[in-house]
């Protein structure tokens, strides 16, 4: 089983992440629930029998890699491992030589970002919706104390974890089985809270902005990235079915609408300081994630519609501060 000892020590002696201790275990054992998720004892199993390779040099500013000496068995090994665990989503990854080419290159929303939100420097972080926790490494490489992403997928933490093994398992980063639902209301604790890709799979947007705020310590920094449209204020689209063969997209709002739910929510200065039309080599199919990707998602004969006949995948990062 995943060790999360460190962590929990770490939450137990701060000041304001106490609060979670309580329910944090339970909650990690459901969410970790072999009999819950029918896959989980595979990827278990596929965690436990990774080769070890002492990490020689990792870098975490300019991407997520690490090299190493090993022979041809155990990169051999490393590989049927790594690949064991597709779909690869988030990325991409180097681990010592084997280019793990996932179906985002989430390097370039983290290079458009990362000069535009407060320095990450000695700071606490909660990365909401992290996926496999491919931007939680690169918080660590821009100076973060410490980061804990929450996703409720158990596949995603196994793939954290891989990454993990093969880069040093002294690093302050975690990935938890959760939701945003499982932190206790009014925690107050991070420094910077980022909800990338998550608020349009919300049902209650309202909701979900005073979650994210109540997160935050007083004067922290949201970090929101999402699917928005083009339009004015009180302008919403609200898929009635799939939004580029999603199913569980709720609203995409315009930029100004974003603003000013934002500020309804109790946040302050919100800005959107990103914006840009997802293209298809940012987001496509690779031999690291087999299914259907962007390409499959466009009108094939006018790509600036889904196929459902909505506007192409457009998405705008958003900045605000907490009271």
């Amino acid at each position: 089983m995943i060790n999360f000892d460190a962590l929990l020590t770490f939450i137990k002696a701060h000041e304001r992440l106490n609060l979670w201790a309580d329910s944090l275990e339970q909650n990690i054992a459901r969410g970790l629930d072999p009999q819950r998720f029918g896959d989980l004892p595979g990827w278990l199993d596929t965690l436990a029998q990774l080769p070890t390779i002492k990490p020689e040099q990792v870098v975490l500013d300019e991407s997520v890699s690490v090299s190493g000496k090993a022979g041809e068995q155990t990169l051999a090994e490393a590989r049927a491992g790594l690949r064991a665990l597709i779909p690869w989503r988030k990325g991409p990854y180097s681990i010592h030589g084997i280019e793990i080419d996932t179906e985002w290159r989430s390097d370039w929303k983290w290079q458009r970002i990362r000069d535009k939100i407060a320095p990450l420097k000695h700071r606490l972080v909660l990365d909401v919706g992290c996926g496999n926790g491919y931007h939680g490494w690169r918080m660590l490489g821009d100076g973060a104390n410490r980061v804990i992403g929450i996703d409720p997928s158990p596949r995603f933490v196994v793939q954290f974890q891989a990454i993990k093994h093969f880069l040093g398992k002294h690093y302050p980063i975690d990935v938890l089985p959760l939701g945003i639902e499982h932190l206790p209301a009014e925690l107050g604790a991070f420094d910077t809270t980022f909800s990338m890709g998550v608020f349009y799979h919300r049902r209650s947007p309202m909701d979900h902005l005073r979650e994210l705020r109540a997160t935050l310590r007083p004067g922290g920094q949201l970090v929101l990235e999402t699917l928005v449209i083009e339009g004015n204020e009180g302008e919403v689209l609200v898929p009635e079915g799939r939004y580029a063969m999603m199913r569980n997209v709720w609203f995409l709002p315009s930029v100004p609408t974003m603003l000013s739910w934002m500020r309804k929510c109790g946040l302050r200065n919100p800005r959107v300081v990103d914006a840009c039309t997802t293209n298809l080599e940012e987001q496509r199919s690779t031999d690291w994630m087999h299914f259907h990707s962007l390409d499959k998602f466009l009108d094939p004969d006018n790509p600036a519609l889904t196929v459902e006949g909505h506007p192409a995948p457009l998405r705008a990062v958003f900045l605000a501060e907490a009271p």
